[in-house]
């Protein structure tokens, strides 16, 4: 009987691949048969067995780092993972984001991706098939004010480009879909719920509540996994998602209150 969902072939690019949803998306793909380049500032004890390059995407030297290596490495590309993101933004809303914070939030969440297609794009045209993920986030649409009204925007922003670029590029072969998260954690060595359970000394679990309290709660009644969020980003890079471009792809655990 065959598998039901291989990558077998397919060269992949997997950025921000070496913690979390990433390095989850990254063993998959090996698992699925794909040829896997990652990247990060540095480089982990671990990689799955992936090619590695060491660069900050945040900057034009970085992108074309990882270009080159995409090149030397794999020989072109079939399938683009645009993971990196985060926020190091300070809370106390918008008067505390400077325009550094802000310029950090954007080459961060926003221009690697579009560099990258960029530079890349173009060869899945040529080539006639191509498939590229972007990794956006519910907080586009839940922006949370005290902290995030930075990196919402600039997810914001990725998203309406991931649209953009679809209307251009599927025509050509080349399928662009967008994956957006709400909150992933595995449980027991979520971080975050620890350094609140710590600080606060509450439980671990009361963290966690916290935490889904602060989103206005998750009806799941947990975060997503990481493998979950690997799951479905394989599903939608494999051929069984063929007919499917250009569309958003929630996995939240029904934290977004609206259809």
């Amino acid at each position: 009987m065959s598998a039901f969902l291989t990558l077998e072939g397919r060269r992949a690019l997997i950025t921000g691949g070496t913690a979390g949803a990433g390095a989850a998306t990254v063993a998959l793909f090996k698992e699925l048969g794909a040829g896997v380049l990652t990247t990060a500032r540095k480089k982990p004890a671990d990689v799955s067995g992936a090619a590695f390059v060491e660069a900050d995407l945040a900057t034009l030297d970085g992108v074309q780092t990882v270009v080159d290596a995409v090149h030397q490495e794999l020989g072109g590309v079939d399938i683009l993972v645009n993971m990196l993101g985060g926020s190091s933004a300070p809370s106390g809303g918008f008067a505390a984001l400077t325009e550094d914070e802000w310029e950090k939030e954007l080459n961060l969440n926003f221009f690697p991706a579009v560099r990258l297609d960029r530079a890349l794009i173009p060869g899945m045209i040529a080539q006639g098939s191509g498939v590229v993920i972007h990794v956006t986030s519910i907080q586009r649409v839940l922006p949370l004010h005290q902290a995030t009204t930075g990196y919402a925007s600039a997810k914001g922003a990725l998203n309406t480009y991931s649209k953009g670029i679809s209307k251009e590029v599927s025509p050509k072969g080349v399928r662009v879909v967008r994956v957006s998260p709400g909150w992933i954690a595995d449980p027991g060595s979520n971080g975050l719920a620890l350094r609140i359970a710590e600080e606060t000394g509450i439980s671990y679990d009361e963290a966690v509540q916290t935490i889904m309290d602060s989103l206005g709660g998750i009806p799941l009644g947990r975060p997503a996994k990481p493998g979950e969020v690997a799951d479905l980003i394989a599903f939608l890079a494999s051929d069984r998602a063929s007919s499917i471009t250009g569309t958003e792809h929630v996995i939240d655990g029904g934290t977004v209150p609206t259809a």
